[in-house]
């Protein structure tokens, strides 16, 4: 990991807006893992990114508080961003990534309906934040690659999209670009 005292601070802040009933916040920190991700092609701000979506998406739903088995995945989620953040303060990301990959895997001890549905809630944000990795510009490839997602997943997001519609900074207005092309062209 390569900016491991920055991911450190996002996941202090994922942890706080746990506690403050923040899910808004913890989608808005995935973004900035997700745009670092971007630029780094680290795989663990790109697992932490979606893993903190996830989150995001997990405790907007008020019904999933009702659930059995609410409570537990609640308590592993804490205790293991806590173990996390521990060793990334003592430079371990050996546990680091131990106790990231127990947070996701610890839905798998849920035995109600709860599970299912975090499972869908974690495979559609890696097709999100694959998506948002392809905004970057990474191709669609290399997300697909990073994420563990299909192509094939991954293409119909990007279809349903309006990524092609969107505006691109130009450095140039349109008009000097084509005289630009007229002159070298002759």
């Amino acid at each position: 990991m390569k900016e491991a005292a920055v991911i450190l601070e996002i996941i202090r802040k994922a942890r706080r807006a746990i506690d403050e009933d923040n899910p808004r916040e913890l989608k808005y920190l995935s973004n900035q893992v997700i745009s670092s991700a971007a630029i780094s092609q680290d795989p663990d701000n790109t697992i932490l990114a979606v893993l903190i979506y996830s989150l995001g998406k997990i405790f907007e739903r008020d019904h999933y508080r009702k659930m059995e088995g609410w409570e537990g995945i609640r308590a592993a989620i804490i205790k293991n961003l806590d173990l996390s953040a521990k060793s990334l303060e003592k430079d371990n990301l050996k546990n680091f990534r131990i106790y990231i990959g127990r947070l996701r895997n610890s839905i798998n001890k849920i035995s109600s309906n709860l599970k299912q549905y975090i499972t869908d809630v974690f495979e559609k944000a890696k097709i999100n934040k694959a998506f948002k990795l392809y905004e970057h510009g990474l191709s669609s490839e290399q997300t697909a690659a990073m994420l563990g997602v299909s192509l094939w997943d991954l293409a119909g997001y990007i279809g349903q999209s309006t990524v092609g519609e969107a505006k691109v900074a130009m450095s140039m207005p349109v008009a000097d670009r084509i005289k630009i092309a007229e002159d070298i062209l002759g």
